[in-house]
């Protein structure tokens, strides 16, 4: 049975270098808490390195800077293979099958918790860490992955898959933290990425437009764009590049006959190649009060209770905890009913359960019910 860190402090911990102002402050904390501590920088994408696109180069120049001012040493690995096998495949599947799927939720199971884990533990690491703003507890029925003080940049939506091994050998030294004390704390040690912007969307888009990307792995098959009532007002790209609840891109305004109002993606009619669109984001056909989804992945190891199950839920990240009943769950499918109706449930996505502060885990939304 794997130790938990939290019952053994390890002598040596590896931890994930973004070049970030997340990771690098986390670093600081473990030295600070008596860790002996290494880096590792991970490379997770080379299709396209050009400037403006992927920011890996700057990126490593970051960390190398941190790990200079912090006096550990940095590792360099390269899981280009790893990524584009266990998340973009799988990333662009679910793109062909109409649905929007979330890589970061793959990369940490898969790449951040499992490939670097792995690497990890053969250079003598005893724990990794990384700049997650989320918490870890140990007790007897094992470890528990907990909401951090910073709502606005808790993580742990994008944590919910990793397994009790994971969480066993994981650290997040910025639990108690708020990303404005993360800031502070980096520029009181002189870090020079203390003012670094944090990385948003995924890096192997970059600056570049979404529909652009996938114009390189994806054929684009034009149809109409449809009011539900059957009028013409519009013809998308393809059916893969739109995603529920969409207001921006749809290239439809201005349709005199139907107002101004803005246009909502709502459905899309794979039997006619169609997009459905809805106006206005308070259009009924945007709001549902049930999901039905994959089979869970419970934390755990095992369902947290009987059905019904009473808990809270989040529908993407930052979302405000939804109050909600999970009314069925087997190793089928899962099916869960909110207590207001909730706006763009998209397939997908992932549906990520709590009680309390914990987060038990998720599945991915299969459609709106």
């Amino acid at each position: 049975m794997i130790k938990p860190v939290s019952q053994a402090k390890p002598r040596r911990v590896i931890i994930g270098l973004s070049g970030g102002v997340d990771s690098a402050v986390a670093a600081h904390l473990l030295l600070d808490q008596g860790y002996a501590v290494e880096a590792l920088f991970m490379k997770n994408w080379e299709e396209d390195d050009e400037p403006g696109y992927c920011a890996a180069a700057e990126d490593l120049a970051d960390a190398e800077a941190v790990a200079e001012r912090l006096g550990i040493r940095l590792h360099r690995v390269n899981f280009a293979t790893e990524y584009w096998d266990r998340v973009f495949e799988h990333f662009l599947a679910e793109y062909r099958a109409l649905r929007t799927p979330n890589p970061d939720v793959l990369c940490n199971k898969e790449v951040k918790f499992k490939a670097f884990l792995d690497h990890a533990l053969t250079l003598g690491a005893d724990a990794i860490a990384t700049g997650h703003y989320a918490r870890v507890t140990h007790a007897g029925d094992g470890a528990h992955l907990r909401l951090a003080v910073d709502a606005n940049k808790d993580q742990t939506y994008f944590l919910h898959q990793l397994s009790q091994a994971q969480l066993a050998r994981a650290l997040f030294p910025l639990v108690d933290l708020t990303k404005a004390e993360v800031r502070d704390r980096a520029r009181s040690l002189g870090l020079a990425n203390a003012e670094k912007k944090d990385s948003t969307g995924i890096c192997f888009i970059g600056e570049r437009r979404f529909a652009d990307f996938l114009d390189r792995y994806l054929p684009r098959n034009p149809g109409p764009i449809m009011t539900p009532e059957g009028a013409v007002v519009g013809e998308h790209r393809g059916l893969a590049w739109y995603t529920i609840g969409q207001r921006q891109g749809l290239g439809i305004g201005g349709v005199a006959e139907h107002g101004e109002a803005p246009w909502f993606v709502a459905a899309k009619a794979v039997e006619c190649n169609a997009l459905i669109v809805v106006q206005g984001g308070a259009h009924p056909l945007l709001w549902s009060r049930e999901l039905t989804a994959e089979p869970p992945h419970w934390i755990a190891g095992r369902p947290p209770g009987p059905v019904p199950l009473r808990c809270w839920c989040r529908l993407r990240h930052r979302q405000p905890l939804q109050r909600c009943t999970i009314i069925r769950y087997d190793s089928r499918m899962c099916r869960v009913r909110f207590d207001e109706p909730q706006r763009a449930i998209t397939p997908g996505q992932s549906a990520v359960f709590y009680l309390d502060d914990e987060c038990l885990g998720g599945c991915v939304i299969r459609e709106a019910a």
